[in-house]
């Protein structure tokens, strides 16, 4: 198979090429800027970003801490080729197929990314928080047949099988790599394999990444990202928040997330600096890993930030020398909050999962506090009126951006027209830049629920919450919550026979969380005699808001 610019696919499973959107939906794509210029036709990302590091001398180094754990590059990259190995060995991976990948932040599941994509698979990466019916639409829109997961994880992965047919092997494994039973047994067939596995010569412009992420219409899109992608993204935003080799990086955000993904896996392996990988995300964990670890860098969302600030007196942090917040709107009093408790100025940005990350973000100096930032090296970005023409300053639109990557979705034609207007990507958000060139958020153009930097579906969770035998009718929104940023909003109606009581709300919100991804439950139930609808029939969000 030969791909655009000519070169021949290193993928013998052509599934997702051919599943990419016609070529005339996809945005412009720019690599006129100097620091994206000279990738190379072929390209695997794992080599590029592993192999690269040990080979200039970076061998040594640790490259992630977690724990009591310690992980050399060196190491990293033994493990990288061993798990390479089981893939292709016993489970017959060939380049081109896509691999799930479900666990918590922690140095294996860093080593079986990037073992996926040396051994020329297609990495898919999803939250462990998500359950068996989540998964299960994941593997089959995919059409995944391998699966690595991490043991503490098995439950739900175990009822994806179940669920999924073709799911033909699932590794488990334990966050270090050390485990002895039953639920890591990747990491015994590991052990047992050779360190030694040549990349494959994939393309640059092969897909090495799907992530999914949710849409309001439900089931969530896969987004499809190049091995040239990976490398692209570690040479643009670093221009406004810099990584050097000798910082030690820690946060809250997922590898599922690209959010995370970049900022514990990629810049530190592009930068030779290193990661300090927490368990969970919880606020205590963060900040004593912080203190432990003389963390310089803190990577977050405005949730932890607000939650964070409380604890922040009992922790040593005078380490840090930045911190940078994304994944929603960024309030100016969660920024003044942690400032006045911690003497911290964070640096604001925005990016979105298809196109990895940061495209406008503040420098290190955060000139206009409040603002999104500037463009970043590398972007274009822009404010678009209702039929997608560029605004000029002053004006509030629809925010824009195009660049080296872009939004390209599996199998999702009717999406892909919607979030790629005249060569723009659209983000979602509705924004205004002034004549300076500043950007400043302004509200979300669509019906998503960003809470606690998660997008949320609104119909997800409208169709689970009808799903439960006592509920009439329901209708999903968003409200404004000061901790949260928003929190999930239902409003139902219930069905002849049952009352509205806190024993119901509970046994809904019990449902939603046994059912989906538990942070997607609402957290805020109204239960009405009827919905609020216009003469058509169309329910009325925006007074379900105003409840």
């Amino acid at each position: 198979m030969h791909l655009p610019g000519g070169v021949p696919s290193a993928h013998l499973d052509p599934f997702a090429r051919q599943m990419l959107p016609p070529a005339e939906l996809w945005p412009d794509l720019d690599y006129s800027a100097p620091h994206l210029a000279g990738y190379p036709d072929r390209l695997n990302a794992s080599a590029a970003l592993l192999d690269a590091a040990v080979v200039a001398g970076f061998g040594d180094k640790p490259a992630f801490l977690y724990e009591d754990g310690v992980w050399t590059f060196a190491h990293l990259l033994d493990r990288a080729q061993r798990i390479a190995r089981v893939l292709v060995e016993d489970y017959g991976l060939i380049p081109g197929n896509r691999v799930l990948l479900r666990t918590g932040n922690n140095p294996m599941a860093a080593a079986c990314w990037l073992a996926v994509l040396r051994a020329g698979g297609i990495c898919v990466t999803t939250m462990p928080l998500l359950r068996a019916r989540e998964l299960a639409y994941i593997v089959d829109k995919a059409q995944i047949a391998i699966a690595l997961c991490e043991g503490s994880l098995a439950e739900e992965m175990e009822a994806t099988r179940a669920q999924a047919p073709g799911l033909a092997h699932i590794g488990y494994f334990s966050p270090l790599g050390r485990g002895s039973s039953a639920e890591s047994g990747l990491d015994r067939a590991a052990e047992g394999k050779l360190a030694a596995f040549a990349p494959v010569a994939t393309a640059a412009d092969d897909i090495a990444l799907i992530t999914f992420t949710s849409g309001t219409t439900g089931n969530p899109k896969g987004a499809m990202h190049f091995h040239r992608d990976l490398l692209a993204v570690c040479d643009c935003w670093p221009h406004h928040y810099p990584v050097d080799g000798d910082e030690v990086v820690c946060g809250s955000p997922s590898f599922a997330f690209t959010y995370g993904l970049c900022a514990f896996l990629l810049y530190p392996l592009r930068y030779r600096a290193t990661a300090v990988l927490v368990p969970r995300p919880t606020p205590e964990l963060i900040l004593d890993a912080v203190e432990r670890h003389r963390v310089t860098s803190l990577y977050s969302v405005p949730t932890l930030y607000h939650a964070m600030r409380t604890e922040a007196g009992r922790y040593d942090l005078a380490s840090i020398r930045k911190c940078t917040s994304a994944g929603e709107h960024l309030r100016l009093d969660v920024w003044q909050a942690w400032h006045d408790a911690t003497g911290l100025r964070i640096v604001n940005g925005i990016g979105m999962s298809e196109l990895l990350t940061h495209f406008i973000s503040e420098t290190l100096a955060v000139e206009r506090v409040g603002s999104t930032g500037k463009v970043v090296p590398g972007y274009t970005a822009c404010v678009l009126d209702d039929e997608f023409r560029p605004l000029p300053p002053g004006n509030r639109g629809r925010l824009a951006v195009r660049g080296p990557t872009g939004c390209r979705y599996l199998a999702d034609a009717e999406r892909q027209r919607g979030i790629v207007k005249n060569g723009w990507n659209l983000t979602g958000d509705i924004a205004e830049q002034d004549s300076d060139g500043w950007f400043w958020y302004v509200d979300r153009a669509d019906d998503m629920i960003v809470s606690a930097g998660y997008n949320i579906s609104p119909s997800e969770v409208e169709r689970v919450v009808l799903d439960h035998p006592k509920v009439e009718e329901c209708a999903v929104v968003g409200v404004s919550d000061p901790a949260r940023g928003n929190v999930v909003r239902a409003c139902v109606v219930l069905k002849d026979g049952y009352w509205p009581g806190d024993d119901v709300a509970r046994e809904i919100q019990d449902f939603v969380k046994a059912t989906i991804a538990p942070y997607k439950y609402p957290r805020d139930i109204k239960f009405l005699d009827a919905l609020p609808r216009t003469a058509t029939g169309k329910i009325q969000r925006f007074r379900l808001r105003q409840l």
